[in-house]
Parts: C-alpha cells; sequence; structure tokens
C-alpha cells in the first residue's frame, strides 16, 4: 500500500463519518483547551506574582529574628533568641556594599483625623524606605534621617489614607492619632497599587522605634539591606552573618537574599502550574476513552473492508497503520482545535478582566498538543491490532 493510498483511505474514514469524527476529536478539543486555559492562567499568576516582588529592585537582602535551621535536638532553656534591633540595623548600614539598611515593623492599628477613623496597616520603618523601595512621595516628604533610636512624632499617608481622612484639603501639618500616639503629618505617598491583596495606599508610615512602642515590642520583623548593583553579593551575605554574630554571639538570625525568594516562590509557582495542567489533562484520558471507542465500533463496522483490503495484497502491518493513522489524525485534529479554542478563551479573559493574568506557557501548549496525539495513538493501538489480526475470508463474510 502506496502512502497515499494510506492517506485516501483515512480522508475517506474520517469525512464518511463527520459526525462520528468531530465527536471523537472534540473529546481531545476540550483537554487541550483545559489543559491550555488553566496553565495560561497559572504561567499569568506565576509572572505577576514575581513581578510584584522585583518591582521594589532585585539587591535586597533580609534579616529575620529566629533560624530557618535546625540542628536535631531541642535548646530547652538554654536555647534564646537576641530579637533585631534598630541598633542591629545600624550595624549593618557599615558593612562594604550596602547602600541602605531599613529596619521594618508592620501592623494594624486605628488612624484618626479630623473625626473620621481608619484601621489601616501601619508600617514603621526608616528615612531610607521610599528610596530602597522606589516609592514616590507625592507631597512634602518621608520620614526624615532623625535619630533612629529617639525619633520624632511624625507620619506619612499613603495616598488613599490621605483621600480618606482629608479628602481633598491639604493634610500637611495636620495632626493625627496613630494607636495611642499623636503624629505630625509631613508627606503623602504617591499611589502605588495593591501587591499579594495588601493595599500599598491604604497606609501609615511612621518611625520604627516608635511603632515598636506602638506594638509593645521588642524586636523588628525585618531588616532590609540593599547593596550596591553589581556587588558581590556573597560577599555582602557574608559581612552580614560577621556583623551580626559578633553583636548576637550565635546565629539567631535568617538571612535570605532576593534571588532566593525568588527561586523559592518560582519553584512554588512552578508546581502550582503543573498541578492546574495536570488537572486540565484529565480531559485528555477522557478523550482517549472516546477515541478507543470510536476506533473499536470502527473496526467492527469495517469488517468487510479489512477483507477486502487483505484479499487485494494487504498486510498485516499496513492494515494496523491505517487504523493508527486515523486514531492519530482524529488526536491531532482534536489538538488543533483545542489549541486554538484555549488560546482564544485565555485572551479574550487577558483582555476582559485586569485582575486575572494572563499569559501563554509554550512548553505546555507543546506538551498538550504532543499529548494528546500521544493519546490517540495509544487509544488507537488495539482497535488497530484487533483488525490487523482479523482472518480476510471471515472478515469477507461479514456485513
Amino acid at each position: 500500500m502506496r502512502f497515499p493510498d494510506l492517506i485516501k483511505l483515512t480522508a475517506g474514514s474520517v469525512l464518511s463519518g463527520r459526525m462520528r469524527a468531530a465527536l471523537t476529536a472534540l473529546g481531545i478539543a476540550v483537554g487541550v483547551a483545559a489543559v491550555v486555559l488553566l496553565t495560561s492562567i497559572g504561567e499569568g499568576v506565576h509572572r505577576f506574582v514575581l513581578s510584584e516582588f522585583t518591582q521594589f529592585g532585585t539587591n535586597i537582602i533580609a534579616v529575620n529574628p529566629g533560624t530557618a535551621k535546625t540542628f536535631g535536638g531541642s535548646v530547652g532553656i538554654f536555647g534564646t533568641v537576641r530579637p533585631l534591633t534598630i541598633e542591629d540595623s545600624e550595624a549593618l548600614r557599615r558593612i562594604p556594599y550596602v547602600t541602605a539598611s531599613v529596619p521594618l515593623v508592620q501592623g494594624n492599628a486605628e488612624v484618626q483625623a479630623r473625626g473620621r477613623k481608619r484601621r489601616v496597616t501601619v508600617y514603621g520603618t526608616g528615612w531610607e524606605f521610599a528610596e530602597a523601595f522606589r516609592f514616590d512621595v507625592a507631597m512634602g516628604e518621608f520620614l526624615p534621617p532623625d535619630d533612629p533610636r529617639a525619633p520624632r512624632s511624625l507620619a506619612v499617608l499613603g495616598s488613599k489614607m490621605a483621600k480618606e481622612l482629608f479628602g481633598n484639603e491639604n493634610p500637611l501639618g495636620a495632626k493625627v492619632r496613630v494607636g495611642g500616639g499623636r503624629y505630625r503629618v509631613i508627606g503623602v505617598m504617591k499611589p502605588k497599587g495593591t501587591m499579594i491583596g495588601f493595599d500599598l495606599d491604604d497606609t501609615v508610615y511612621i518611625p520604627a522605634a516608635s511603632s515598636l512602642d506602638l506594638f509593645d515590642r521588642d524586636s523588628l520583623q525585618e531588616i532590609d539591606v540593599l547593596y550596591e548593583e553589581g556587588a558581590p553579593v556573597t560577599e555582602v551575605e557574608q559581612g552580614m552573618h560577621r556583623v551580626l554574630v559578633a553583636r548576637h554571639g550565635d546565629e539567631d538570625f535568617t538571612v535570605t537574599t532576593q534571588q532566593q525568594m525568588l527561586d523559592t516562590l518560582g519553584s512554588v509557582l512552578d508546581v502550582l502550574t503543573f498541578a492546574v495542567g495536570a488537572l486540565g489533562s484529565i480531559s485528555l484520558l477522557v478523550g482517549g476513552v472516546g477515541i478507543f471507542t470510536i476506533m473499536t465500533i470502527g473496526v467492527r463496522e469495517r469488517t468487510a473492508e479489512i477483507g477486502l483490503l487483505r484479499a487485494l495484497g494487504a498486510r498485516r502491518d499496513q492494515i494496523l497503520g491505517v487504523f493508527l493513522t486515523e486514531a492519530v489524525v482524529l488526536s491531532a485534529l482534536g489538538g488543533l482545535a483545542g489549541l486554538a479554542l484555549g488560546m482564544g478563551i485565555a485572551w479574550v479573559i487577558g483582555v476582559s478582566s485586569d485582575k486575572l493574568p494572563v499569559s501563554f506557557a509554550p512548553q505546555f501548549i507543546g506538551l498538550a498538543v504532543a499529548l494528546s496525539v500521544a493519546i490517540g495513538l495509544i487509544a488507537g493501538i488495539l482497535p488497530a491490532l484487533r483488525a490487523a489480526r482479523l482472518d480476510p475470508v471471515e472478515a469477507l463474510r461479514a456485513e
């Protein structure tokens, strides 16, 4: 049997049962569309989350109290963890290549002014925060470089916070009550938007020392160290370890580079994308069952045709090839239709919704199409083998 004859037989079989072929391909199409759509959403979320974190720069090293390492035994009453202090932050500033050391305390408090009140996120931080994390001041100035241990009672409002408390009035110089303390407003930030669900505009910034008193804490939640672009990260990290171990007497802290954060986050998001893609691929298996069923029925219906082909000299491997080719063609058509459908739906979602990020993942798209063809091939093997093993004489007697 020549290759053109194989193509004619396959095309004739598909065209003669258009409805059956369409329904068979539909099962694969739905599966491929589901994989493409879900992985596109997963990839979109992946890129969105990473972009949210990298908008503040990538030359950041975070220090947190406590250690993420365990050594197999309980430290008992002899184990102590010294708090991270403002003095630690100041000491880290003197390490080579370091350009800023930003203390950070975050909490929730009620803010009042002009008879209005709101409960919002309060950030206790240092004067370098705005420059280090690329926040712009719209009005006034950010926290000044006061003595970090005894700062003045000054506050900077997020853009939404200023609007809610003061409306269209100029808030500079006004007094606000944050928790139990009174602060003078010296600045308003430009809109920054949200990050992973946190509204960065509905906030108040006060000095770190004041926030420790406000939230009754003895430790900073984090110290963010920024270093020069192109500086040796390992050397900066080692310098931070030396300084903090010398001050604390032990490694009772955790140092995490921005790249480590992004790598960990990326790994989690990769697993998420793969998981949603795997869920979508279940539909492909359902489509494979459909191909198996249709091909089995097709062998029974075409028994006489198979007998005629064998009588005309077609070998068993050629009969096998005819039915396998038909199964692959059906799955490939379904895969291409599903690809177009999935990408079309994903594009519509991306255009119509700003809240659901969508980004195509070429590796998953290619895998979905390849998997659809493979499933069609596997699903067609048993019916094709059955067709190839038919006795020519018995097949010719079939009606």
